[in-house]
């Protein structure tokens, strides 16, 4: 991995050059750093049983919180449902432009999952409602040659999933967690969840999805974190 700093690809967004553009680059070096000491790796690999819960619920390296902590680049848009959209382009046979009335329309679920963080901590239980991915997936109808999906957020953050992955069945939209609206600092009014993956796959404020053939690394996974990001193979960085 290079130390070179001029190698590294600028922000995106509208807050370069300005001091807000200036507090992202200072989290953006700190985190890159982590990387390069390879901060909360303990090179353990256990597997969770999946006929006992509560063995192995915790994966390598983590540590519990009953807080949510908030972790973005230095900017938190402010969007509220009535401004609220979401587009889809790319491989998919209809590429939706929901607005709010368009998501609530949709059949709704409630999904209870734990959630980890590169940051290693990890929180048990979060009770989530909304659209489940696999509902989504429904809607759009992805192409067959389309493999990933890039989300794009309103803070110029990118990050990317293969298909695959977002049709589990833990999957889901969500507007809602332990029965409040999302705040807008961790990511509402609505935010992907994907449990299996460290929560930065889990992109606040999207605003956009690609559907492509190819993979195309996101916004920390081109600044030494790992592209797959699975919990449990302490896929921190690579």
């Amino acid at each position: 991995m290079t130390d070179d700093s001029t190698e590294r690809p600028g922000l995106t967004g509208d807050q370069e050059g300005t001091v807000l553009g200036a507090i992202k680059q200072k989290l953006v070096d700190t985190k890159e750093q982590w990387a390069r000491d390879g901060r909360g790796l303990t090179g353990a690999n256990p597997s969770p049983d999946k006929h006992s819960p509560d063995k192995h619920r915790l994966p390598p390296g983590q540590r519990l919180t009953q807080d949510f902590p908030v972790l973005d680049l230095g900017v938190q848009p402010p969007i509220s449902p009535d401004e609220w959209r979401l587009t889809v382009s790319g491989l998919v046979d209809n590429p939706i432009d929901w607005g709010w009335d368009d998501f609530q329309d949709q059949p709704h679920v409630d999904i209870l999952t734990d959630i980890h963080c590169v940051t290693t901590w990890s929180r048990y239980d979060n009770a989530w409602q909304g659209v489940s991915g696999q509902q989504f997936l429904s809607v759009v109808k992805p192409q067959e040659n389309a493999k990933f999906m890039v989300f794009h957020s309103h803070d110029g953050y990118t990050t990317n999933v293969p298909v695959k992955v977002f049709s589990d069945d833990d999957v889901i939209l969500a507007h809602t967690w332990n029965d409040e609206p999302i705040s807008r600092e961790q990511g509402g009014p609505i935010r992907p969840i994907i449990p299996k993956l460290y929560l930065w796959k889990s992109a606040k404020w999207v605003k956009h999805i690609t559907f492509l053939d190819k993979d195309a690394p996101g916004f920390w996974e081109v600044r030494g974190y790992h592209n797959d990001a699975d919990p449990w193979k302490e896929e921190r960085y690579g």
